[in-house]
This record gives C-alpha cells, sequence and structure tokens, in this order.
C-alpha cells in the first residue's frame, strides 16, 4: 500500500496539477465518454493506456476475460449489464469496444477448467463463453489458446446485440459496436473487420 500512496503523491504533484482543469470541468458539467469500453480485468491491460485516453472519455468495464452476458433481465444483481445499460441508454455513448487480450488467465480457465483456489465464481463465469471454447478446439492444440481470445470477443459482441436497446441504436446507426485485441508482449492492437477477421493496426 505504501507504494500506491507514493504514486497517489506523485499523480498530486504532477498530473492533478496538469489535469486539474479537466477534472473541474468534468465535474461541472458531468461525464460524456465518447466509447464505452468492456476489457478484461488483467492488470496489465488497461484500456486507458492502450488508447491514451484523458479522463472522461472513455468508460470501462472490466471483467475476467472481458465477457458480455446476453440479455436477461430478472430480480437477479446484473454488474456488467447494468454498466452497459447505463453507458448505452443514461450517457449515449456511440460506441462500444470489446477488447481482449493476450495470455488470458480467464480464457485459459475456460479451455482448462478453473483452479481449485478460483472455483468459487472463475469457472461458473467463464462458461458464458462456452460456444467461444467449441469453436476454438477444433483448431490445434497450440493455436486454442488465441484462436478462443479470439472467439471470446466475438461471442461477447454477439450477446450485446441480444440487448433490444443497443440492437435498435446499432440499426438506427446511433451506435456501433468493435472488437479489439492487445498482445502484451507485443504492444499491438487488432482490430476485427467487416470479414470477421482481426488485423494489426498499423503504427
Amino acid at each position: 500500500m505504501d507504494d500506491l500512496i507514493a504514486g497517489y503523491h506523485r499523480f498530486r504533484a504532477s498530473t492533478w496539477r496538469s489535469e486539474r482543469g479537466r477534472f473541474e470541468e468534468l465535474s461541472r458539467h458531468g461525464q460524456h465518454p465518447r466509447a464505452l469500453v468492456i476489457a478484461c480485468s488483467d492488470s496489465r491491460t488497461d484500456p486507458q493506456m492502450v488508447f491514451n485516453a484523458v479522463p472522461g472519455e472513455l468508460f470501462v468495464v472490466r471483467n475476467v476475460a472481458n465477457l458480455t452476458p446476453p440479455y436477461s433481465p430478472d430480480d437477479q444483481p446484473k454488474g456488467i449489464s447494468a454498466a452497459i445499460e447505463f453507458a448505452v441508454r443514461a450517457l449515449r455513448v456511440h460506441d462500444i469496444i470489446v477488447m481482449g487480450h493476450a495470455m488470458c488467465g480467464g480464457i485459459h480457465a475456460l479451455l482448462n477448467g478453473a483452479p481449485a483456489e478460483v472455483s468459487d465464481f472463475v469457472g461458473q463465469w467463464v462458461r458464458i463463453a462456452e460456444p467461444a471454447r467449441q469453436r476454438a478446439m477444433t483448431a490445434p492444440p497450440e493455436l486454442r489458446q488465441h484462436v478462443c481470445e479470439h472467439e471470446a470477443v466475438r461471442l461477447s459482441l454477439g450477446n450485446l446485440m441480444t440487448f433490444p436497446w443497443i440492437k435498435s441504436a446499432v440499426e438506427a446507426g446511433g451506435l456501433k459496436l468493435h472488437g479489439c485485441y492487445f498482445d502484451i508482449r507485443s504492444g499491438i492492437l487488432e482490430r476485427l473487420g467487416e470479414d470477421g477477421i482481426f488485423r494489426s493496426i498499423p503504427d
């Protein structure tokens, strides 16, 4: 914790001073992010860093394996769906980005089973992506992790379209969905094309 407090001191001494006007404006006028990013909780994949975004630009939802559950309103708590609803219906973002990444522990748990020490919740959560796992299992064993990481992004994009107010906004042209994949080994970001293929974004 001491290291984090030291980081806070650096923030107050540098970032806060240079960005104070921005924070004051955000506090007066509220947030108007341009995009919702659904990313993995992995500490190595920070969407704000990857997109070089400033405070107020991105509304970020992070969870294990960057998954979006399908639309299923009921009387049970739905944290991810609640955040999506707030971003789309209250903040009216224009873009939703699902960002997967290389070496994802959640996808590894999906493919190989959750380790015993995280069996209470992780295993059940990643089963949302079971169709992605099934598609990945047709690939050679050495490629399954990589393939499944991409398939999980496609699956989450498909699940987003089960939300009726997302589907209607996309069809009306007021909202766009995007798939991305960040390779933490190279720092390269891939984008899912309209042809269904991930391609590296050139520098």
